[in-house]
């Protein structure tokens, strides 16, 4: 017997709540406890886990992973207006092109977008070139440096929805530059976390400097090793281990500050102590540490590397949902899923009308329904067609693999 009631829930503003704030703002919705939820039904509706963390659409199973994950979270309820059943039922309302779709040129901005690709690309050259100057020279300045981060603090505070879809549009380059796109993109993402948790703007350009930086200790070891998919030598392995000392080190040689330098010897530590070099845990690493933890594992599952497949963006979001072991901050994992929402932004998703689109935006009125730009539909104008999904009209059944993509 599965448990459920109606209930009218307040809307909550600030961090995400666990458990019994779960529901905040989602107006009047049926309660459903986890715990007798049958693995594998399908509910009639789209299933909330508050006002901005839709679990899944219609088309989408209530998988025993997300159980079990919702249960190490301390969640113990979720809302939908719809049933469970043990088999998927196609809603027989709304047709696609009815409520909540909007008109694409309301949403699309072509010059923002080729603005924040040419920004990203610059940002990825600037970092390229600190790198080498480091490498070669031995040259780095903290005030320069924080100078080009405000620029990025910026961006990401007026809007980093067109930030986050180039950075998935523009694929990592080679291994020679490797450190420069991690730096980047790990950087971007720290960056919105530190949005989200309400950091100022003096300490988002420390946490964007700190996160920049958190690896310049692995720029004197050569990428065969860090690359690499064999087992690596004890000697090889020793280098790996000791590339936080050494990047805390040369930036406190630089006159960077504590809270910036910290991060470069903390950002493999881990809640549960099982971490290095030090084996910290909880409350005893940085705060800016915790983010760019969860930033660079995030960036590391989203990406393509020499030795594996990228996941996509969707079950990179579920992995660090997860958080096996309790490794990362849960509030921080929090705010990394709440800022890009479970279907980020970049994301190729199939639609429930058998149409490839990707998520583009989040519209700020109604966040639980991603903007997809829909694949083999256009507009008068020959574009692509944008719709905003919607509970009663198009929904996201799953992200698409790579082969889908690329056919």
């Amino acid at each position: 017997m599965i448990e459920e009631s109606t209930e009218q829930v307040n809307d909550v503003r600030g961090a995400p709540q666990a458990a019994d704030g779960g529901g905040a703002g989602i107006g009047i919705k049926k309660k459903y406890a986890v715990k007798d939820i049958p693995p594998g039904y399908y509910f009639t509706q789209t299933v909330y886990l508050d006002s901005r963390f839709v679990l899944t659409a219609p088309e989408t199973p209530f998988s025993g992973e997300l159980i079990r994950a919702l249960g190490d979270w301390g969640f113990r309820e979720v809302y939908s207006e719809g049933d469970p059943r043990e088999h998927y039922v196609p809603d027989g309302g709304a047709a696609a092109g009815s409520e909540g779709i909007n008109d694409p040129s309301t949403i699309i901005d072509p010059d923002k977008i080729r603005e924040a690709e040419a920004f990203y690309i610059a940002f990825l050259k600037y970092t390229e070139t600190l790198f080498t100057r480091i490498r070669l020279r031995n040259e780095l300045n903290f005030n320069s440096v924080a100078r080009q981060i405000k620029a990025v603090v910026d961006l990401v505070r007026e809007d980093r929805r067109f930030l986050m879809r180039v950075q998935r549009k523009i694929e990592p380059p080679g291994d020679k530059n490797y450190l420069a796109s991690h730096a980047v993109r790990s950087t971007i993402i720290a960056i919105i976390i530190g949005a989200y948790l309400k950091l100022p703007a003096h300490r988002l350009i420390e946490l964007g400097t700190a996160a920049l930086l958190h690896e310049i200790g692995m720029l004197h070891i050569s990428p065969r090793v860090y690359l690499s998919n064999r087992p690596l030598s004890a000697p090889e392995q020793k280098m790996i281990l000791e590339h936080p000392a050494l990047g805390f080190n040369m930036l406190k040689s630089y006159d960077f500050p504590l809270a910036v330098a910290l991060p470069a010897l903390e950002h493999h530590e881990r809640e549960n102590g099982s971490g290095y070099p030090r084996h910290l845990s909880g409350a005893k690493i940085s705060l800016y540490s915790k983010v760019i933890a969860v930033a660079c594992s995030y960036e590391a599952l989203s990406s393509k590397r020499p030795y594996k497949e990228a996941k996509d963006g969707y079950t990179g979001m579920l992995e660090l949902l997860k958080n096996e072991g309790k490794q990362y901050d849960d509030t921080v994992v929090r705010a990394l899923v709440y800022s890009l929402s479970i279907y980020p932004i970049g994301l190729y998703v199939l639609l429930s009308s058998g149409k490839k689109g990707q998520v583009i935006d989040v519209n700020p009125e109604t966040p639980r329904y991603p903007v997809v730009q829909i694949f083999g539909e256009l507009t008068p104008d020959g574009k692509n067609k944008t719709l905003q999904t919607s509970a009663r009209a198009l929904n996201i059944v799953r992200p698409l693999t790579r082969e889908e993509i690329e056919g």
